[in-house]
């Protein structure tokens, strides 16, 4: 694992200018250069690291594969690509579409917060486990009182009889936050005051998980792992952006109001077949 970053944002600047012209070198960017065996399979994880990707490829006559859509640099030039359908990938050989965030949890993450879960609350047996996970407005998404509390009582009134847990995160504004604590909860995580996180319990136990629009990375694991149906609270601004593609998509395959899970392994394969794995 290396983490990189630009050395300034004129070097950033630079990268997408020396990435078409075929430059790749690893003064633009911050980091220790490894010494890498020839042929090394190097994969990107985040925007920040497109560039990154190709000047270390370069250096051990290797291959580069990136998570996300890398606008603005020379797609044909990397081996793989894994771009999220919302981000609206041009189709291309090198291009893998996905229809949510990769997630890099397996099952030892899970079993292990299930384990630390459990040792603060014990879930009632027999009971339907319904989670909630708030997350906060973005520049796509507004979160007001008014919205959690309609958005709760709604939740409360369709699963009545069932153990309600709920967690909330840094994002979380404190008045929404208020509004969550004066619900009578099972369980309640609230971010501004304990840190612990409870999802990958909520993952694995639910059998119904709400999610707060705007959390991709949370609904991407959510439909990716666990056997519980994935449900999407609307806090989204109105007007076409990625957020609403990437929920309308989810939706649409069954992993958003069906209990269909994104199974990756044929994207995988052909990742592997070409980065000659």
């Amino acid at each position: 694992m290396i983490p990189v970053r630009f050395r300034s944002r004129f070097c950033k600047a630079l990268s997408y200018l020396f990435d078409h012209l075929g430059l790749r070198v690893t003064w633009l960017l911050d980091m220790d250069v490894p010494q890498l065996p020839f042929g090394t399979v190097i994969v990107g994880t985040g925007s920040g690291t497109f560039y990154a990707v190709k000047a270390l490829a370069r250096k051990c006559v290797g291959k580069s594969a990136v998570v996300l859509y890398p606008r603005g640099y020379h797609l044909p030039s990397f081996d793989v690509i894994f771009a999220p359908a919302f981000d609206n990938p041009f189709p291309a050989a090198n291009v893998i579409t996905i229809p949510a965030n990769l997630v890099a949890n397996d099952e030892a993450f899970y079993a292990e917060g299930v384990k630390a879960f459990e040792a603060r609350h014990t879930p009632k047996p027999g009971a339907e486990k319904v989670g909630v996970i708030i997350g906060g407005p973005n520049k796509c998404s507004t979160m007001t009182k008014g919205w959690a509390h309609q958005k709760l009582s709604q939740i409360f009134a369709a699963h009545q009889g069932a153990e309600f847990w709920v967690t909330t995160s840094r994002r979380t504004p404190p008045e929404v936050e208020a509004v969550v604590e004066s619900f009578p909860w099972d369980y309640a995580l609230i971010y501004s005051k304990d840190h612990f996180n409870p999802i990958p319990a909520f993952v694995k136990l639910c059998d119904r998980l709400y999610v707060s629009a705007e959390s991709t990375g949370m609904i991407s694991e959510a439909c990716t792992f666990g056997t519980a149906q994935v449900r999407v609270m609307d806090n989204l601004n109105p007007g076409p952006h990625k957020f609403r593609r990437f929920v309308e998509n989810l939706a649409e395959g069954g992993y958003v109001g069906g209990t269909r899970k994104v199974d990756l392994s044929r994207e995988f394969a052909s990742a592997r077949r070409l980065l000659g794995l």
